[in-house]
């Protein structure tokens, strides 16, 4: 019976194997990365041409000769002239609040996954439960709370709330216990090593995978965060890419390639994390698929 089993599967493999099924999988593969790509290459090509031609019928797939034209009337006075800084603003505060995410989301994930405490599941289960709540529906208390704190048009709202959010939380929690085996760690504590020393020694180093993917996520998601610090920044040096961005359509006679223009330098930031850390992402989200 075990022997025709593995026939069996032999033959299945084989036969997914074939030339013909790579083929045919090769070219949906291709195809549908030309599809998710294209309205990356559209949005490109667009921002090399002026309103007129954006619009025409049929539009154009090839970059035309308005880069520079779109760039500087994206930095003139009537633009953006603020564009880089808000670029900045962005990045820093995206790293800053990345950082802090990955080390107390971390701790915190360790601490839920290899220490028994009373109350834990109970805390835990709460912390889960609040993953259901919307966002949305904190944005006027945690303004209000920001006004108490004087914090109005600073950093602090955009960095301190959510460094121990609850899907970070979940994620690594998740991750340590099935990665960190209890007797790695009974070993360093028998050698003198400290609750500390452990998860910072021996843990962090592990679970480099998940942390590489939280980071991702986290950082995609504060980059493009935009109501939030659309009520708080009000000063337009202070102002985030998103919102920089928005307040271009609020201005006359500007072209839409400028507006595209400027989207599509946003995105490089993304492209740049997800590409410095798209093998621990991808070894992050895959880590529970293979035992």
């Amino acid at each position: 019976m075990a022997t025709t089993t593995v026939a069996r599967n032999r033959r299945n493999r084989d036969r997914l194997a074939s030339p013909v099924s790579m083929s045919v999988l090769y070219i949906m593969l291709f195809f549908t990365a030309v599809a998710s790509a294209f309205p990356f290459y559209y949005m490109l090509v667009s921002s090399t041409y002026r309103t007129v031609d954006i619009l025409r019928i049929p539009p154009p797939i090839w970059f035309g000769t308005a880069w520079m034209q779109n760039y500087e009337q994206l930095m003139s006075k009537d633009g953006l002239p603020y564009f880089w800084t808000s670029v900045l603003n962005s990045i820093s505060i995206a790293s800053f609040h990345t950082i802090a995410v990955l080390f107390f989301c971390s701790l915190a994930g360790y601490g839920f996954a290899k220490f028994r405490f009373p109350g834990r599941d109970a805390l835990f289960a709460f912390l889960i439960a609040t993953l259901m709540v919307p966002g949305a529906l904190g944005l006027i208390p945690s303004f209000i709370v920001m006004r108490y704190l004087g914090w109005i048009e600073t950093w602090y709202p955009l960095i301190i709330p959510g460094m121990a959010n609850a899907f970070g939380i979940f994620w690594m929690r998740q991750y340590i216990e099935s990665a960190i085996p209890n007797d790695m760690m009974d070993a360093a504590r028998i050698d003198g090593a400290g609750e500390f020393r452990i998860y910072w020694g021996i843990v962090l180093p592990v679970i480099t995978p998940a942390l590489g993917a939280l980071a991702i996520l986290t950082f995609m998601g504060k980059w493009n965060e935009f109501q939030f610090p659309l009520l708080i920044l009000k000063a337009q040096e202070t102002y985030t890419l998103p919102v920089a961005l928005s307040t271009l359509r609020s201005l006359r006679g500007t072209e839409i390639g400028v507006q595209i223009l400027g989207s599509s330098i946003a995105i490089i930031p993304i492209l740049i994390v997800f590409i410095l850390a798209s093998r621990q992402f991808m070894a992050g989200l895959t880590a529970g698929a293979v035992k």
